[in-house]
């Protein structure tokens, strides 16, 4: 169980290596495009649709299935040990699958971050500078009507807390 958890975390982190990799260049893509296609169909060069990038998820099961079946195969010429079992070759597809879609989340976010990153600190900015507007507002308000309020109403003295309980009858 150990070694299926290394690899599913290593798998994800291979997953989000290939798909960085080929939203900055898909070469390999291209190749492969250049020569199974006519010059009528092959893919534009503004398209950067890879193996994986800007792929469908079925497309991108059945090459990364295809990926590593091919893996496993050298694997097994190359080493007789009995390494590639169904559960690790599983576990290995599902953990690709999870990182590419885990690096497109990065990538998507990133991307919508760094749009909004000047309207969301012009924002801040004016909120920020409202609220001080808005307290000094308070301070010279309050200051001012204070300073009114003694100079109009002088303190009219009128009945003690002792006088105003003997009144209503609470204490004699």
């Amino acid at each position: 169980m150990t070694l299926e958890l290394i690899i599913f975390i290593a798998s994800i982190l291979f997953g989000s290596l290939i798909y960085w990799r080929e939203s900055h260049g898909n070469g390999l893509y291209r190749f492969f495009n250049k020569l199974m296609y006519s010059k009528e169909l092959q893919m534009k060069s503004t398209d950067k649709t890879g193996f994986l990038y800007q792929q469908k998820f079925i497309i991108r099961l059945v090459f990364i299935g295809f990926l590593f079946i091919i893996g496993i195969i050298v694997t097994r010429f190359l080493i007789p040990i009995d390494i590639a079992t169904i559960s690790i070759f599983a576990s290995m597809i599902v953990g690709t699958l999870v990182g590419t879609y885990l690096a497109n989340f990065i990538f998507k976010s990133s991307e919508v971050i760094d749009e909004k990153s000047d309207s969301i600190e012009d924002m801040v900015h004016d909120t920020i500078e409202k609220g001080k507007d808005f307290i000094e507002d308070l301070k010279t308000k309050d200051s001012e009507e204070i300073v009114e309020e003694i100079k109009e109403s002088p303190k009219v003295k009128g009945k003690s807390a002792r006088e105003r309980l003997k009144d209503k009858g609470y204490l004699k």
